[in-house]
């Protein structure tokens, strides 16, 4: 049940809101389980291309436990089993994989797959893609890749005004799936008045996971102090929790543990918002509100439940078929 939204503390109280939800997505979720059981099932080394997602605390982890992250499948030996990173790859990283012979495993969030998916169609329907969202992004260049010829990215409202395209009357647009909602809906209300006839995805490519972590941000954090994000400096969604904020005149800070936090970031402050971006192990949350109750006084924490969320994506079929023979073996123990 959802918590109040109106502080009920006494004047003198320092309080920590903790959001829910929070934290781990079931795209991460999958995605950290597929390395973990490859782990147990094929034993080490098992490479994965790119940060399987965007934390630090999670790609150390999982290396400390044999994992081997590299940038480029050539620095893969050949016939050697590789995990495709949640952020998905393009069509030429497919090829690679099978010319050199790799045993891929494809970790890419189901909903990345289905923007990768809208660009295949759109492609053949040849007209030109406008693809919302960060030229630099690992999702953004994988799903870039599935048309390059046809697919321009459009990282602002600015550079929606001024893009060009060869047949105004044959243009479609999808987002990267972590944007700002709001920002995103921006960038697409410029690009509807600019090609009238623009067509889209049936249903919106942003996750449900950030669109819900930054709906409770709007509702809670503009009450407060102070906004903390959990989450790494090079996590797109966790990065939107924090501009969210800032959108409603908050004080925000991005943090990757309770390291970085700054005293002077909490003079005077008597309330805390605390979320975690998509792919910030809870542990790290735990962190900081032990931090703020042991060196600044913060007594009391309340989980704020904005959202419920239950949603659950399936494992690749081998490592699925390994769960469940394990979870079989512990039963009849």
């Amino acid at each position: 049940m959802s918590a109040s939204l109106t502080p009920a503390f006494t004047p003198d109280e320092k309080v920590v809101y903790l959001l829910k939800p929070r934290g781990f997505c079931a795209g991460v979720v999958r995605a950290i389980d597929i390395v973990e059981l490859a782990l147990e099932a094929y034993g080490p080394p098992i490479y994965v291309r790119r940060e399987i997602v965007h934390n630090r605390h999670v790609v150390e982890d999982l290396a400390s436990r044999g994992a081997i992250f590299v940038e480029e499948l050539d620095e893969v030996p050949s016939g050697c089993r590789v995990i495709y990173s949640a952020h998905g790859v393009a069509p030429e990283v497919r090829r690679e994989a099978e010319k050199r012979l790799l045993q891929v495993i494809d970790a890419t969030c189901p909903l990345v797959t289905k923007v990768h998916v809208e660009a295949v169609k759109f492609a053949r329907a040849g007209g030109t893609i406008l693809l919302i969202g960060h030229r630099d992004h690992d999702e953004v260049i994988g799903t870039s890749g599935e048309a390059p010829e046809q697919t321009i990215v459009v990282a602002s409202a600015a550079e929606a005004e001024k893009v060009e395209v060869p047949d105004p009357q044959n243009v479609y647009y999808l987002t990267q799936t972590t944007l700002s909602l709001d920002e995103a809906g921006q960038i697409i209300e410029v690009l509807k008045r600019r090609f009238p006839s623009i067509q889209g995805p049936k249903a919106q490519d942003i996750c449900y996971a950030t669109e819900n972590r930054q709906q409770a941000v709007k509702r809670r954090a503009p009450e407060c102090d102070l906004l903390l994000v959990v989450g790494s400096q090079n996590s797109s969604n966790s990065q939107r929790l924090v501009e969210v904020g800032g959108n409603f005149g908050v004080q925000g800070h991005l943090i990757d543990d309770e390291r970085d936090i700054d005293p002077s970031w909490l003079a005077g402050v008597r309330s805390v918002v605390i979320t975690a971006g998509a792919s910030a192990p809870e542990v790290l949350v735990q962190r900081v509100v032990g931090h703020l109750q042991k060196h600044f006084a913060f007594g009391r924490v309340e989980e704020v439940e904005v959202i419920e969320e239950d949603v659950k994506f399936p494992l690749p079929g081998e490592l699925n078929a390994y769960r469940q023979q394990k979870l079989t073996q512990i039963a009849n123990v």
